[in-house]
């Protein structure tokens, strides 16, 4: 009882955030801040104020937001605008323009115009544990434009309680969210699709892999065949769990990236839980995997607060991830030095190559 008691008041401690945002709609924003587009898919039901909200929804409801990310800003930043008084375009995300479908259709038709100016790229995003909608909304917004992101965006919002003791009730919604994710991936196919890149975060890439294997089991090749590219950040998955989910898969799609770091504390949390050493986020010994064909990228070094999600927050690493789909040549000579970054250390066991990565100045004092 005690050490349950324990538990529970680490994760509120480490997964408890500042107060939660929500979506403030200025279309007069467009004229200051760099305009976002982000499409949505979700399976989130939708409140009394016709807001998506935490409830489950066994329709996948889809959608278009405009946000606006604002000029005065950190990278890997996000500021929201206050909950009473004026927000500030120059300082605060806001949403420009939000846009509902009625039917698959009309979103395929909007969607198809987007992956036309993208040359048939789209890039989909997957949340993780206690989100809420707008903070994967904004999230992703802060991606696409720090990274700069080449392709039209689409975030999958599956309904995370947004709860930091929500824990058991996130990952029977990520579960059950699985047949909306791969139900986007159609839609976004039959848009006109023709190279996908899957980036998830923490129990998001738990619910990536699941429908990757679902995917794979129902023997859709065709959709697979459109995988190009899937990164992982801070995986909240067993490890031997995920093993089986890659062998599922046959042949994973490349590059197949996994961000890790063994000082992120929700995901040492979340293996307390499981009662497990390890999860695939805080996995230092890639022996376990060596048979698949993943690049390990540790990111331990970057560590602030948590450390749950490095790769968004560090704009150093920020720097790294807008080239990630040629993992090589972002870690060549030339990249390191644009980024700040170089290898530390470079392992490879059989398929799987794991680098730990250092701060340049790290590297420079380390004789």
């Amino acid at each position: 009882m005690f050490r349950k008691t324990g538990l529970m008041l680490a994760i509120c401690a480490v997964a408890a955030c500042a107060p939660r945002g929500v979506i403030t709609i200025a279309p007069e924003a467009a004229a200051v801040g760099a305009v976002q587009r982000i499409f949505v898919g979700t399976t989130r039901g939708v409140d009394d104020a016709g807001q998506f909200d935490a409830e489950r929804a066994t329709t996948l409801r889809f959608a278009r937001y405009d946000v606006s990310v604002p000029p005065d800003r950190q990278a890997g930043d996000i500021d929201w605008p206050p909950k009473s008084g004026r927000a500030d375009p120059r300082r605060h995300f806001l949403t420009t323009e939000a846009v509902r479908f009625s039917e698959a259709a009309a979103f395929r038709a909007d969607l198809a115009q987007g992956l036309r100016q993208n040359k048939g790229e789209a890039i989909v995003f997957v949340h993780g544990f206690n989100n809420t909608f707008s903070e994967g909304l904004y999230r992703l917004a802060q991606m696409s434009h720090d990274l700069d992101l080449p392709g039209a965006v689409v975030h999958y919002a599956w309904p995370s309680a947004a709860e930091p003791l929500g824990y058991a009730h996130d990952r029977d919604s990520a579960l059950f969210a699985r047949d909306g994710l791969e139900g986007l991936l159609t839609e976004i196919e039959r848009a006109g699709a023709r190279r996908i890149i899957l980036v998830a975060h923490s129990m998001g890439s738990a619910l990536m892999m699941e429908t990757l294997r679902q995917v794979a089991i129902r023997g859709r090749t065709d959709l697979l065949a459109r995988i190009g590219g899937v990164v992982l950040i801070s995986p909240d998955i067993d490890v031997d769990v995920f093993h089986a989910q890659a062998r599922a898969l046959g042949r994973l799609p490349q590059p197949f990236v996994v961000f890790t770091s063994h000082r992120d504390a929700v995901l040492r949390v979340s293996a307390r839980l499981s009662g497990e050493k390890d999860r695939l986020g805080t996995l230092t010994d890639v022996t376990q995997l060596a048979d698949l064909p993943i690049t390990f990228l540790d990111t331990a070094a970057f560590n602030s607060g948590a450390g749950h999600f490095n790769v968004g927050n560090s704009p150093a690493l920020i720097r790294l991830l807008d080239q990630i789909v040629s993992v090589d040549s972002a870690l060549d000579q030339d990249r390191a030095a644009r980024t700040g970054l170089l290898p530390g250390a470079v392992l490879t066991v059989q398929n799987a190559t794991q680098i730990i990565l250092k701060p340049v100045a790290d590297l420079g004092t380390a004789h």
